[in-house]
């Protein structure tokens, strides 16, 4: 596909100013995660904590996504997604505000970090759904969403390496206050873009009937069902592994903040990496395969990665990680795009939100005290065989589908043959 077809979602206006603000806040973004996930272990040693902040972070998330998806549906997507960034900017100033001053303690740090999850039950399926209506040609929807992801990792990419340096030279409150003042553009963007004027719609359920419809809605779509128990899996079982870099980095590697950095950059560099193979892909590429593949290559990456002692070389193994990472959300999250009916999306987003960020904490949780029991080498490898497992397992439903498919074609071609 040539470079500018990689790019063909650009040629709508409001996805353009979304693109250029959320790439500025999503580089403050991962210098917050950054931050806060080395000064919880600097502070506590303790690997479980590092779970446990992961936990707070996505937890809340799970247990109102749901509603935020009710939200989404039923009022203006824009003023949602709105509220959402200036509550998150608000957020981040009050973070910065207590590590300048000294006044916070480990369990404040997680506080305003399980605050920041609350917001994001409802600011995920407000913007996921609202990239829909800023994509002039529905086209280029998929597109849209791959360019999105590799925004996601490009921000990883730079976003941890530039907060390693940061906290050794200037300290924790400047990656924290950098953070904040990110969230200015991505407001003024929304601001300046042109949707289409918001019609409310009659709602005669309550919010438990809406979220009753959804549930049946994806239970009756097996390929929204299929794609959200993948994610869940991912998500309990392999991608918490993240929560162990600090380790790593730390202890296997003897590095500083610095080396950490580093690590989480690479593996960003592997997804980002990942995103534009996935947003050069040709029209009609079967995603569910390249998904599968894609498992595999995270496995592959996890289980080299877990006993590698070369640094250099366990950097490469990085990079290998990122990239099958990435497809793990990024296919999940177009093909439910695409699939969803319109007044579902919000609904159908808020259930694999709930897949991503409620599963992730419960599995941060569960790695955390299982790297306490059998260490972190050995957990990130099996973690590893976990993703190998759930790839070989997808391989497997595919050829059941493709069989499936070809005997409902088998039986079709007699029947139009007698008509």
């Amino acid at each position: 596909m040539s470079k500018l077809s990689t790019f063909n979602a650009f040629k709508s206006r409001n996805y353009r100013l979304y693109f250029a603000g959320q790439s500025v806040s999503l580089l403050g973004t991962w210098m917050q995660k950054t931050a806060v996930s080395w000064v919880i272990y600097s502070q506590t040693h303790s690997k479980f904590m590092l779970g446990l902040t992961l936990f707070a972070s996505l937890f809340p998330s799970f247990l109102f996504s749901f509603l935020g998806g009710v939200v989404s549906d039923r009022y203006n997507r824009f003023k949602v997604l709105l509220f959402t960034q200036v509550a998150s900017m608000v957020q981040a100033i009050l973070l910065t505000v207590l590590v300048f001053f000294g006044y916070y303690s480990v369990w404040a740090i997680m506080a305003l970090t399980a605050v920041l999850g609350l917001i994001n039950a409802f600011d995920v399926p407000a913007r996921q759904s609202l990239v829909y209506e800023m994509v002039d040609d529905k086209s280029d929807l998929p597109n849209a969403l791959a360019l999105n992801s590799s925004m996601v990792n490009l921000s990883r990419l730079i976003g941890p390496g530039i907060a390693g340096l940061i906290i050794e030279k200037f300290g924790d409150s400047v990656c924290f206050g950098a953070n904040a003042l990110s969230f200015i553009p991505v407001i003024g963007s929304l601001l300046m873009m042109r949707l289409p004027e918001f019609m409310p719609k009659p709602h005669g359920k309550n919010v438990f009937a809406d979220l009753k419809d959804g549930f049946e809605y994806i239970r009756n779509t097996p390929t929204i069902m299929f794609m959200l128990l993948m994610l869940a899996s991912i998500s309990l079982f392999v991608l918490p592994f993240s929560t162990l870099i600090p380790v790593y980095a730390k202890d296997i590697f003897k590095g500083t903040a610095s080396t950490f950095g580093v690590i989480d950059s690479v593996i960003g560099l592997g997804a980002f990496s990942g995103g534009i193979f996935l947003a050069s892909l040709s029209a009609g590429t079967d995603l569910k395969k390249i998904l599968a593949v894609n498992t595999v290559i995270f496995a592959v990456g996890l289980i080299a990665f877990s006993h590698m002692h070369n640094y250099p070389v366990a950097l490469f193994f990085s990079a290998i990680i990122g990239f099958g990472m990435m497809s793990q959300i990024t296919i999940g999250n177009t093909i439910i795009q695409t699939t969803a009916s319109p007044e579902m999306r919000g609904r159908v987003i808020s259930f694999y939100a709930m897949s991503f960020f409620g599963m992730q904490p419960l599995g941060g949780l569960l790695i955390g005290a299982v790297s306490q029991k059998i260490g972190v080498p050995d957990t990130v490898m099996a973690e590893g065989m976990i993703a190998l497992l759930l790839g070989v397992l997808h391989f497997a439903f595919l050829r059941r589908s493709r069989l499936k498919k070809k005997t409902m074609e088998a039986m079709q071609q007699p029947a139009e043959a007698i008509s």
